[in-house]
């Protein structure tokens, strides 16, 4: 390689320091690692919003239920419309009657489920939803894999409904889409398919208290892995369960992400942590009601120090209720499943708190149904042909879009708030304005300077600057943003130099680049990408982060004496435009060939709950700003921004053949 005709790669062959095949453990690696446990050690301190008394707590609480239900996607509330509940036939066994029924729980949405009741009923009666952890029986739906459970409940005095999952029940839809099916759009959306689980069983709960032989007041919900974090979701939703027993179904933070518990998991069992909880408030919002929170002992995806730091927080709660008796926790021995002792604790709990029975209880020990005879769709043509079950991601959670209509209005003021709501549902970990980026190891190759920059503690990107060009323009700088799979050029790219001539150019390698290495990716499961979205944030979030602290720390060295033009191609255009919403010293925006809309990228907690790409260009106005190459369609909502705002001569729509 001759490095003096590069300079730039003679930089970057000295600040290179990953290999072609990344191994476990590389420098990425190490660096991003430390950055999320130092993430998760912060937001860990974070339990019950820093109430430290029932009044505090009690204050908080009505705020931080519906920041709960925005999380998940539940907020404002959804229209509960009509259930359409349908019976499509009975089975008689012994002392009991099973209901194939299903509901809609929102139109075209299904819910198919069997409901267990006794066959011979006095009054109304306590009922169980009892919701599906993750067992795949095909066409049948994962509720037939425990029916032991409905008939249980059923032979002991109780209307028990068993609900299929989305993922894994006869109408099928979607739990892996950042595990792995790259649908990072989810995150961009604030989707998770744990909103879909909590909305489904709370329109479960409709159902059964619209039935005569049911006790309104007389609730309780359960269900083992993914189906005790859906008893979490539920539970925590819904404050008509009177009881809950959530079974190997939630751990915390520190063993998500740290320990990287989140890998064995699917997608249905977080919310985009938007508001930064500790994990464990989650659940709080349960309290006072009885919960037991059971566990077993050698679970690798739900691990006991996760388990006693979880009931540790729930049992000091409790006692600021006052209530210490009806938290508990119970641990079985063994892994990842249900066993006598389990089920017969789970029993006596529910029997206690909503039958007031605290006699002891026997385990379930029936023969099982073939699963076919459970089926509420016996064929694949009784289907439902208006299901939408495999595209609710698409439709649970509407698209936001700024009101521009609004004759006379104060287009700054208007564009002020857009962006306050930005921060609040996407760049919540940003501070008022990002610190400037400080200096970390200087490199000198010829005539060129590289340095890497600390952004963020334990964040580390690549700075390079060509200084053998001859500078003509000395007002004006240029920081040009890398993608993180871009090659580091060794010279001003051809798609780029008709924005930069005769100005002093910077090259920035944000996070994830070549200047330490990317980190490990391996899909599923994901895990940088999910682990951020569990600590309130993204990877593009972070990098928007480095783009506005590089630009900072640029603007101190020059001393504020010229103005500072950034950027991109494609994803890392659109960096640059969110990175000049927050840094006031960004003057200018070169967007080249930017995704048309945030499904394609980059992601962001929320963003398309408020604004769309070209939405989000059109808030640069009155600052300079040229796309290259835009989406026809986009550029004209942009260039409607531009002209609200009067500053329709400062946005150009370029189009050129580029390299």
């Amino acid at each position: 390689m001759n490095t003096r005709a590069c300079p730039w790669l003679a930089v970057l062959f000295l600040l290179l320091v990953a290999s072609p095949v990344l191994p476990q453990n590389s420098p990425g690696d190490a660096m991003i690692d430390k950055y999320l446990a130092r993430e998760t050690e912060r937001l860990g301190q974070r339990f019950l919003d820093g109430a430290t008394t029932g009044e505090e707590w009690q204050k908080k609480r009505p705020r931080l239920r519906q920041d709960y239900l925005d999380m998940l996607g539940l907020w404002p509330l959804p229209e509960k419309t009509p259930l359409k509940a349908t019976v499509t036939g009975t089975v008689d066994r012994d002392d009991l009657v099973i209901e194939k029924l299903h509901y809609q729980s929102r139109p075209g949405l299904y819910v198919t489920g069997n409901l267990y009741r006794p066959k011979k009923t006095t009054g109304k009666l306590p009922a169980v939803l009892y919701v599906c952890g993750h067992s795949g029986r095909g066409r049948d739906g994962n509720k037939t894999a425990f029916q032991d459970h409905g008939m249980w409940f059923a032979t002991n005095g109780y209307v028990c409904l068993i609900v299929d999952t989305l993922q894994l029940g006869e109408v099928a839809g979607k739990h892996h889409g950042t595990y792995s099916h790259g649908r990072w759009w989810w995150q961009s959306l604030g989707y998770t398919p744990a909103g879909v689980e909590c909305w489904n069983g709370i329109r479960g709960i409709d159902y059964l208290v619209s039935r005569p032989d049911v006790d309104a007041d007389r609730i309780a919900v359960t269900g083992i892995s993914g189906g005790g974090a859906s008893t979490v979701w539920i539970a925590a939703a819904d404050e008509r369960v009177q009881c809950a027993v959530p079974v190997s179904g939630m751990s915390d933070l520190e063993s998500y992400v740290k320990n990287k518990v989140i890998n064995g998991h699917c997608d249905c069992m977080f919310l985009v942590n938007t508001y930064q909880w500790e994990w464990t408030t989650i659940a709080a919002l349960i309290a006072p009601r009885p919960m037991l929170f059971a566990n077993s002992d050698n679970d690798d995806i739900f691990p006991m120090d996760g388990n006693r730091r979880i009931i540790a927080r729930l049992r000091k709660l409790y006692k600021l209720y006052g209530k210490p008796d009806l938290v508990d926790d119970y641990v079985s021995k063994g892994g990842h499943d249900y066993r006598p002792d389990l089920r017969k604790a789970i029993f006596r709990w529910i029997n206690t708190h909503i039958k007031n029975d605290k006699s002891p209880v026997k385990d379930a020990d029936f023969t099982p149904l073939p699963g076919a005879e459970l089926r509420v769709f016996p064929t694949d043509a009784d289907l439902p042909r208006d299901a939408k079950n495999n595209r609710i991601d698409t439709l649970f959670i509407p698209a936001g879009h700024p009101d521009l209509t609004e004759e006379g209005k104060d287009f700054a003021k208007w564009r002020d708030g857009v962006i306050k709501e930005l921060r609040v549902k996407s760049f919540r970990a940003f501070p008022e304005r990002i610190p400037a980026a400080r200096e970390h190891i200087k490199i000198l190759g010829s005539g060129t300077k590289g340095w890497t920059l600390i952004t963020e503690p334990d964040i580390e990107v690549g700075l390079i600057t060509d200084r053998e060009k001859k500078v003509k323009d000395t007002n004006t700088a240029v920081l040009l943003v890398l993608n993180p799979s871009d090659a580091v050029p060794s010279d001003v790219p051809l798609w780029a130099r008709a924005f930069t001539e005769g100005a002093a150019v910077h090259v920035l390698v944000p996070r994830g680049g070549s200047h330490r290495g990317p980190w490990t990716h391996k899909s599923p499961p994901n895990y940088v990408e999910r682990a951020h979205a569990l600590l309130g944030r993204t990877v593009d979030e972070g990098r928007v982060w480095d783009v506005a602290a590089t630009v900072r720390y640029l603007e101190e060295k020059a001393g504020g004496k010229v103005k500072w033009k950034v950027i991109g191609r494609r994803e890392a255009g659109v960096l640059a435009a969110y990175a000049a919403l927050f840094e006031p010293s960004i003057a200018e925006v070169v967007a080249v060939e930017p995704p048309p809309t945030h499904d394609y990228g980059p992601t962001f907690l929320n963003v398309l709950r408020v604004l769309d790409i070209p939405e989000g260009l059109g808030l640069l106005a009155p600052r300079p700003l040229t796309v290259v190459n835009a989406d026809p369609k986009g550029a004209r909502v942009t260039a409607q921004f531009y002209d609200r705002a009067g500053a329709k001569a400062k946005f150009r729509n370029r189009s050129f053949a580029l390299p």
